[in-house]
């Protein structure tokens, strides 16, 4: 008997049955993670190039919805791939008339079957898919949400009371139970407002005394007084094949009165290292610390955290879901695990989906100009699962006009991923305690202000700073100073860029405008919990003579300063607040954070200081290349390229 079939008024339900001690015991005692080869339906045949995609959920194909959201997908233990989506039925907001429905591939994604309805919502909004595959048993688990549901296109009112419910299917996803509340065993009285799982894949441990647990995460909130008080990030786990759950790690977060928060851990993805630990990777949402992912790692198999959360302010991503996966040990990686992880690649925008490598379990992460591109367009939430031993799919929200058009399944190879790169060639930062900075794109010396600088072909060539805790500006006043040279007539032309990108993005900026004859700066700050405040300084020529100018933009007194050789300054009044907080944090030269815009020219000498230099210090800065008494946040000459062997 199976649920696909909307027009049914209430989803079927089927007896459940129960197995005898001993058959549990003997499937306690199997193995259990059934070996990559386990045999298919039909062979799950690499693509043609190593990658191919198509759109597996949209609206056009399927009756009766409006749009697909939420992907999440699993490999079952007869290797049927499940890819489970939200069918929105009257519009494509969060909180409408919302059906769990499915599609299944038996050859290893390069066929589907027909759409089913797992779950009716009728009129309600069930949703946020989590499922897992218990190994012993062959079972799927699916962990899911409920709250009420709207016609008028708006978010759950807040509180939210969202409940947790669990389905499960005996055989491959062709049938499901009836859906089981959750809510007295893994939503606290205290979580009382928003509650939330996955929506993404869960594990199921294979290593140590928890081997056979499943786990999958939640985000939640604590509602009182008549506001949100507290986020809580959790892992939820069952050592019994899904019949009973616990909550196990929790990470709590309270909000101050104001509204402000640290942090707020959601939407989690997790994976099951080689020495047995969790990590989870969430995505960070409003919250103070720099950057919008966050991760934090289980040893005990999930029931407590070894520390909080921490952000990673320098990975490059949008607010969004995203999905990570451990890939068997390989030759591309020198022999070593690798580690992917999916996700937009643009810091203020969803789209660009991106694969980006960890070679160390996602204690750290490549560049993203290293990621292997999934798509141009934009992009939202994804899934990735092993379809075999060779390759790796992903489930995506992606489209031209919009993340939400459409859900599309790629498949790709490792020799698509490309290998494990060598170091890029770095230029000294004079700095204490920093590192030196990698030159990307083939960016090469030539001849300088005093000695050398360093030219940029306007197509892929930047110098990238190494995050580290000092690079930040917050609230200080500060001096930018370095030289420039350039004759490009259009484009903007990004000088330096220190922070997020877009008009919400705490940033500091400087760029060419020859298109409007100006050298524009900007300064985008955020004061406490108020909204981003941006103010513009500019300059009355664009200075695009294929000279060299020295530049200098200061944040002192209330003011903001742009001065170019000494003479001509541009003021405005400044903003209040930090300019480094809460989105990406990266330190550019010659390149927009999103990639969008790069500089065709040169520069040199680029410094910041942590205060304002005085008009006479700056005369030394200028005149003498001096290095004044003044704390120095970074300090890039550009004089030298090393090479990265």
């Amino acid at each position: 008997m199976t649920s696909d079939l909307r027009a049914h008024p209430r989803l079927r339900r089927r007896p459940r049955h129960r197995r005898a001690p001993a058959a549990v015991a003997a499937l306690a005692a199997t193995v259990l993670a059934v070996p990559a080869t386990a045999p298919a339906r039909a062979a799950a045949d690499a693509p043609s190039g190593g990658f191919d995609q198509r759109v597996l959920f949209k609206a056009a194909q399927e009756k009766g919805y409006f749009c697909f959201r939420i992907p999440a997908i699993v490999r079952t233990v007869r290797g049927t791939l499940l890819a489970f989506a939200e069918g929105r039925v009257h519009d494509c907001g969060d909180a409408g008339d919302i059906d769990l429905v499915l599609k299944r591939s038996t050859d290893g994604g390069r066929t589907w079957g027909p759409l089913q309805v797992v779950n009716h919502g009728d009129g309600d909004t069930h949703g946020n898919p989590a499922p897992m595959v218990d190994r012993r048993t062959g079972r799927i688990v699916l962990a899911e949400t409920y709250n009420n549901g709207r016609t008028d296109g708006l978010s759950c009112d807040i509180p939210c009371d969202r409940t947790p419910h669990l389905q499960y299917s005996d055989d491959d996803g062709a049938t499901w139970s009836a859906p089981r509340d959750l809510t007295r065993s893994v939503r606290p009285r205290r979580w009382n407002s928003w509650y939330a799982t996955g929506p993404v894949h869960g594990v199921q441990l294979t290593r140590g005394r928890h081997a056979g647990r499943l786990v999958f995460g939640v985000n939640a909130e604590s509602y009182a007084g008549g506001r949100i008080t507290a986020n809580h990030a959790a892992l939820i786990h069952s050592d019994d094949g899904g019949t009973t759950w616990k909550v196990g790690a929790v990470d709590t977060w309270p909000i101050a009165p104001s509204g402000l928060f640290r942090q707020k851990p959601s939407e989690m993805t997790l994976l099951e290292r080689t020495d047995g630990s969790l990590y989870v990777n969430g995505r960070e949402q409003d919250g103070t610390d720099l950057g919008n992912r966050t991760a934090a790692v289980s040893r005990d198999g999930g029931d407590s955290f070894t520390g909080p959360f921490r952000a990673l302010p320098d990975f490059p991503a949008p607010m969004v879901q995203a999905s990570a996966l451990l890939l068997p040990r390989s030759s591309a990686a020198g022999g070593r695990t690798r580690t992917l992880l999916a996700a937009p690649a643009d810091p203020d925008r969803r789209r660009t989906m991106t694969i980006r490598s960890s070679y160390d379990e996602g204690r750290t992460w490549e560049g993203v100009e290293r990621g292997a591109r999934v798509t141009v367009d934009w992009s939202g939430y994804s899934d990735l699962v092993a379809v075999s031993p060779t390759v790796t799919g992903l489930l995506y929200e992606g489209g031209t006009a919009d993340a939400r058009d459409e859900i599309r399944f790629a498949r790709f190879t490792e020799a698509w991923l490309g290998p494990r790169r060598g170091p890029d060639p770095t230029t000294p930062d004079l700095a204490r305690g920093a590192r030196p900075a990698p030159v990307l794109g083939g960016a090469r010396l030539t001849d300088g202000p005093f000695g050398r600088a360093l030219s940029f072909d306007g197509t892929d060539d930047a110098v990238r700073l190494p995050y580290r805790d000092s690079l930040p500006l917050g609230g200080r006043d500060f001096t930018c100073t370095l030289w420039f040279r350039y004759r490009a007539t259009g484009g903007e032309q990004p000088l330096l860029w220190m922070g997020g990108v877009g008009s919400l993005s705490p940033q500091v900026a400087v760029s060419g405008d020859p298109a409007h004859d100006r050298i524009t700066a900007h300064l985008t700050a955020v004061d406490g919990a108020r909204s981003p405040a941006t103010v513009q300084v500019a300059t009355a020529g664009a200075y695009n003579d294929g000279r060299w100018h020295h530049l200098a933009l200061r944040r002192t007194g209330g003011r903001l300063l742009l001065t170019v050789d000494g003479t001509a300054t541009a003021s405005a009044a400044d903003v209040p607040g930090s300019v480094s907080r809460t989105s990406v944090f990266a330190v550019h030269l010659g390149q927009k954070p999103d990639r969008r815009a790069q500089f065709t020219g040169a520069l040199a000498q680029v410094r910041v200081y942590r205060r304002a230099l005085t008009d006479a210090e700056l005369a030394r800065v200028r005149e003498d290349n001096a290095y004044v008494a003044a704390p120095l946040v970074l300090g890039l000459p550009l004089d030298r390229v090393d090479s990265g062997r």
